[in-house]
This record gives C-alpha cells, sequence and structure tokens, in this order.
C-alpha cells in the first residue's frame, strides 16, 4: 500500500475506532506522559500549531481524570486521548522519523478529534470560565 494510500485512512472512522479501544488507564498514561506529548507539539511544525489545542485538551483530560468535570460522554474523552497518543507514538500511519511530514498524520488526527468533538469542548470551555 502507497503512503499516500495509507494517509488516506486517517479519517473520522480512523479516531472513532481508536477511541473505542481507550480504557480509563490510557487517561493516566495520557498525564504521565504530558511533558513528552507537549515536547512534539512544540517542537514538530505540522503539530506546533495545535499547541494551544493541546493545552486545552490536557486540561480537558487532567480535570476529567480528577473528577472535576465529568460532564463530557466517554467517547469525547477517549477520542483525546486516542488522539494524544497517537501523536505519542513513533509508529502510526506516517512514522515519525520522516522529516516534516512525519507528523501530517498526528496533527491530522488531533484536528479530526478537535472537529469531533467540538461541542463538548465549547462546553468544557464555558464550564471552566464558570469555575474560575
Amino acid at each position: 500500500m502507497a503512503k499516500n494510500e495509507k494517509a488516506k485512512k486517517v479519517d473520522e472512522g480512523f479516531v472513532k475506532k481508536g477511541a473505542s479501544r481507550m480504557k480509563e488507564e490510557d487517561l493516566k498514561k495520557v498525564l504521565d506522559k504530558a511533558d513528552e506529548i507537549e515536547n512534539k507539539f512544540e517542537s514538530h511544525g505540522p503539530l506546533k500549531r495545535l499547541l494551544e489545542d493541546f493545552k486545552l485538551l490536557m486540561t480537558l483530560v487532567n480535570d476529567y481524570w480528577h473528577g472535576k468535570y465529568r460532564e463530557i460522554p466517554w467517547w469525547a474523552i477517549s477520542a483525546v486521548v486516542f488522539a494524544l497518543l497517537y501523536v505519542l507514538s513513533p509508529i502510526d500511519v506516517l512514522p515519525d522519523v520522516i522529516p516534516v511530514i512525519g507528523y501530517t498524520d498526528d496533527a491530522l488526527v488531533v484536528s479530526l478529534t478537535l472537529v469531533l468533538i467540538e461541542q463538548e469542548l465549547h462546553k468544557y470551555k464555558e464550564w471552566k470560565l464558570q469555575s474560575v
């Protein structure tokens, strides 16, 4: 299968399928690896543009893990966890070792996740503003 064909597989269904495999312990893994994930966002082109979104997603995962915010459905939080673990994994559709384009699929997975959970993120942001 050519790389372009593989890249086409990264779509909404790919994110939903990955999210369906997430478990509670995967949330902890994301929190434990937060610095490592953030480093990828800070230092790699396609992901760099999503740094602010990453910070929001990490805050959401942290608030969910600590029981501060549980108004988000499991499918949405698991999509976030899947996307962040996908960024962390060096083995994905486009291997991260390929200069520049290696992180394109990571950015695509995060972007698709943001679109999928957009309404839930709006609710979370509103809650966050009210709880300050």
